[in-house]
């Protein structure tokens, strides 16, 4: 699930502040960034690793077993009686980078704060399991990570002194949303750009229904193997990658994440618009695929292995040293038994074609043998547990980008006045978390403002 810097105040003894965590996940990626390799920054004292015993199944009084879970603590601003600030781990790695780096150290500084991040369950280093079979992929859920907060709390209060409360999520199956705000981002920069893209889309869909094409377009998106369409998932998987470079690439346009060690933070929006907008290049067919080799480029890849077959290899692979443990095969199993969040072209506002919700389902039972009907159920129970849009909670903050298309499934407007929300127009995923910059938006700037004096304004009630 996408972070949405959401800032929660809770209330004890001592105050405990969650920040959930920014992370590029290899789940989330749909373009070629999760065939690249993200090197993770290790930087000081403050980010030594440290474990904490959990419980396996916080559910079951009778199941004894238990794990090792790593967390980073940060104490350099930390004073007697001050607040603790703690980075909630997302569905990747935990990143260290982040307790030398980020917003939230800046706050942590104006108020004293111990900084604490607690890695997810499944991700990074913290395996509760031999393996990732989809028999012990039940033991990951947002509830059981949740309530490894609440474990890890009441551990931590015998030093510490605190308390915690936890804040609502709305899942829905189908979020066709999410290209409908790709487009207008895109548009943002060039209104004729996203009008191109649907056009090279369009096309390519069109040369794929001729097997004779086949040859051509495997060399002019340079694939590691000749390009199979023998299902209707060999042409949706092959799609979607493609298209997933521009999701990928609105969704943390000009974001700051250098400092994480991320490859490819230089190609934003007006770069593909720019290549999308190149008549020297070719129809708009060709621009397409040019963008294609500029992410290969970026990424250091000889080709593009765009196979379904191969994708649903590495899915099924259940060992942690296997290619998609690094978060892929967690997250979508998180995705088909409690989320949804399925990025479909199944809304006519959006420039892609070829991979509808149908697809995406299709993969929760090849994967995990989940069925269409047990997906649609756990995202009704999700909502039912959580609330939905149902909030009942005080001092939390909803910070949201314009350009992040995670926004449409987002709080963008005040819920009360202890409820507040900061839409930040022009910025993507997570931008207010990020380490400020000269070059960031006057109104980046401001949010982070504001969040700082609710934080100030909260602590002292």
């Amino acid at each position: 699930m996408a972070c949405e810097g959401r800032v929660l105040l809770l209330r004890g003894v001592t105050l405990l502040v969650g920040f959930s965590v920014c992370a590029v996940v290899q789940g989330q990626v749909k373009g070629f960034r999760r065939f690249g390799h993200v090197q993770r920054v290790q930087r000081g004292a403050a980010s030594e690793e440290q474990w904490f015993t959990q419980k396996l199944d916080h559910f079951n009084g009778a199941d004894p077993r238990e794990w090792k879970q790593r967390y980073f603590v940060n104490e350099n601003f930390y004073k007697p009686g001050g607040p603790v600030f703690l980075m909630i781990g997302g569905e990747g790695p935990a990143n260290p980078a982040w307790m030398q780096h980020g917003t939230w150290l800046t706050y942590a500084e104006k108020v004293g704060a111990l900084c604490l991040m607690l890695e997810h369950r499944f991700y990074g280093k913290s395996h509760p399991t031999v393996d990732l079979s989809t028999d012990n992929l039940r033991f990951l859920s947002s509830r059981q990570a949740l309530a490894d907060l609440a474990h890890f709390h009441t551990k931590t209060a015998e030093d510490r002194g605190l308390t915690n409360k936890n804040a609502p999520v709305h899942a829905t199956v189908n979020f066709p949303e999410y290209l409908e705000v790709v487009w207008r981002s895109l548009a943002s920069e060039n209104p004729e750009c996203p009008r191109l893209v649907k056009k090279a889309s369009d096309a390519l869909v069109e040369r794929l229904k001729d097997p004779k094409t086949h040859d051509n377009i495997t060399k002019d998106f340079n694939l590691c193997s000749r390009l199979q369409i023998q299902t209707e998932m060999d042409s949706a998987y092959f799609l979607e990658t493609l298209a997933g470079n521009f999701m990928d690439v609105v969704q943390y346009n000009e974001d700051n994440r250098g400092f994480e060690g991320v490859t490819g933070t230089n190609i934003t929006i007006k770069v593909l618009c720019g290549v999308m907008a190149d008549s020297s290049l070719g129809d708009p067919y060709a621009r397409y695929a040019a963008v294609a080799r500029l992410m290969m480029d970026t990424f250091s890849m000889k080709c593009l292995d765009a196979s379904y077959t191969t994708n649903l290899r590495d899915m099924t692979n259940t060992s942690w040293e296997g290619p998609a443990a690094g978060g892929g095969r967690q997250w979508v199993y998180q995705t088909c038994t409690e989320f949804g969040f399925y990025q479909s072209t199944d809304s006519p506002n959006q420039p892609f074609t070829g991979f509808p919700l149908a697809y995406h389902v299709k993969q929760c039972a090849a994967y995990y043998n989940v069925s269409a009907a047990q997906l649609a159920e756990a995202v009704a129970q999700t909502n039912e547990y959580y609330g939905g849009y149902d909030i009942r909670s005080s001092r939390i903050v909803f910070p949201n980008g314009s350009i992040d298309p995670w926004h449409a499934l987002g709080i963008t407007k005040d819920i009360t006045a202890n409820l507040p929300a900061v839409f930040i127009k022009g910025t993507a995923h997570c931008a207010n978390m990020y380490p400020a910059r000269s070059e960031d938006l006057a109104q980046l700037d401001l949010a982070r403002d504001h969040v700082s004096l609710l934080l100030q304004q909260w602590l002292k009630q």
